[in-house]
């Protein structure tokens, strides 16, 4: 089953909501990464409350479709979603990175049901993807997608190229990958660290169709991934250009905020924008 269909402002209201509970989160946990998971709010709120074949009540389902999220220290968004359509309280959200917590710093399939992967190493994901996609084609679920969300900077890693070769060699079309190209990791920008660019071209030259779009657009996003899902010859890599510390602007392009925490009065001021939308409405607390 999926979740109810909700319209683009509804769905850009869920992902602000989404982006206040990161920032408490890692107020909260004193450690963790801000700028990923701030940029990548718009398109986890396209996969939870729209995109994805998934049931809240029932996390192993059958019939879901997979999301995978390779670039795991991003995870605190992928909570907050979650919790915001049903899969667990939201009250829990204040045990991120807490001991015993079930949301740790990386996501650990076996401690929280809804979670597809464990991660620590970058770089695992598209191949956890390609071993999915593959065993769903032995059981002839051809109705079933993988969507693999992957970091630019991990694209560094050797063995993303290992399965970049290995996907189209098996014409595995159900495979969406979803790069967070937000031009940032921890040591600087992307191209001052190991330079990716022409990024496009490269995944093109290893046999993906490449879509283009803007991240921070849920409903750019969420075309483009029904573009995707129409292409049957070949798997596909969505380039999706985002703004590291979406919607706080002391964050915002900031390779600074990559694995830094809000504190209190960075929290407070975060918080405050998130409300009035960096100053354009006024707050419900004002």
């Amino acid at each position: 089953m999926s979740v109810k269909k909700y319209t683009i402002e509804e769905l850009e209201k869920k992902a602000v909501v989404i982006r206040k509970e990161i920032i408490k989160m890692l107020e909260n946990a004193g450690s963790g990464h801000s700028a990923g998971p701030m940029g990548l709010a718009d398109i986890f709120t396209a996969f939870y409350f729209d995109i994805l074949r998934h049931d809240p009540k029932k996390p192993d389902w059958d019939e879901r479709d997979y999301l995978i999220l390779s670039n795991g220290h991003c995870v605190p968004v992928r909570y907050a979603a979650m919790a915001e359509v049903g899969y667990f309280n939201k009250n829990e959200l204040s045990t991120l990175r807490k001991l015993g917590s079930r949301l740790q710093g990386h996501p650990e399939r076996t401690r929280l049901s809804g979670l597809e992967s464990t991660s620590g190493p970058l770089g695992c994901g598209l191949s956890q993807a390609i071993g999915i996609a593959l065993a769903l084609r032995l059981n002839k679920q051809h109705h079933r997608w993988v969507y693999v969300v992957m970091g630019d900077g991990e694209l560094d890693e050797g063995n993303i190229w290992e399965a970049a070769m290995m996907a189209p060699r098996h014409g595995l079309h159900n495979i969406i990958g979803v790069i967070d190209r937000n031009n940032i990791q921890i040591d600087g920008t992307t191209e001052m660290v190991m330079p990716l660019e022409d990024l496009k071209a490269k995944w093109e030259a290893f046999g993906w169709h490449v879509i283009e779009t803007d991240g921070n657009n849920i409903e750019a996003f969420i075309d483009a991934c029904a573009m995707a899902r129409a292409i049957v010859e070949k798997p596909v890599m969505i380039i999706a250009h985002t703004i590291p510390g979406k919607g706080v602007d002391f964050m915002e392009y900031d390779f600074a905020w990559h694995g830094m925490p809000p504190n209190h009065e960075q929290a407070r001021e975060a918080l405050h924008e998130l409300r009035t939308l960096q100053g354009k409405i006024r707050s419900e607390h004002e």
